[in-house]
């Protein structure tokens, strides 16, 4: 069944690509991360890692359904939650950044992590994605926490 998953995983994402061949070739054979456009299956809002984490911990609840795909960057220190595409939304934030149409976003594979990209939640192949108002309400209780808590940390 794992198999099956993974395998509609790669092709939802791959159907991104504009060569979703050449995509998963970049994901087997080249440095495991291929580029692709957001708008059109999907938008990613990204924020800074310690809100992301907190905020997908908080999306991890019996009442709510299972959050969509995110992604990790170690590197940059971000977390990505993949959205259905809306080119009249407007999030806004500290730190917070949309790609929509136009972006495009380096991603791995969702079988395994490529350099500083991870998936935190893959993409199963279903076309599931975070629910826009749910995760707004969730990004906004993490950053009240966190900045209940900064004070404590002394930041």
């Amino acid at each position: 069944m794992t198999d099956l998953i993974w395998t509609r995983g790669v092709e939802w994402l791959a159907a991104a690509a504009p060569d979703p061949k050449e995509c998963k070739r970049q994901w087997d054979h080249g440095d495991g991360i291929a580029l692709l456009e957001a708008g059109r299956f999907w938008d990613v809002v990204s924020v800074p890692d310690q809100l992301g984490l907190l905020t997908l911990d908080l999306l991890w609840r019996p009442s709510l359904p299972i959050p969509g795909p995110t992604l990790v960057d170690t590197a940059a220190h971000r977390v990505g939650f993949l959205l259905p595409p809306d080119p009249g939304s407007r999030w806004i934030g500290a730190g917070l950044r949309h790609a929509s149409k136009g972006s495009w976003v380096a991603v791995p594979p969702p079988y395994r992590s490529a350099r500083y990209l991870e998936w935190l939640i893959p993409p199963d192949g279903t076309g599931s994605l975070h629910a826009p108002t749910t995760l707004e309400l969730a990004l906004r209780q993490a950053n009240g926490t966190l900045s209940v808590l900064a004070p404590l940390c002394g930041q």
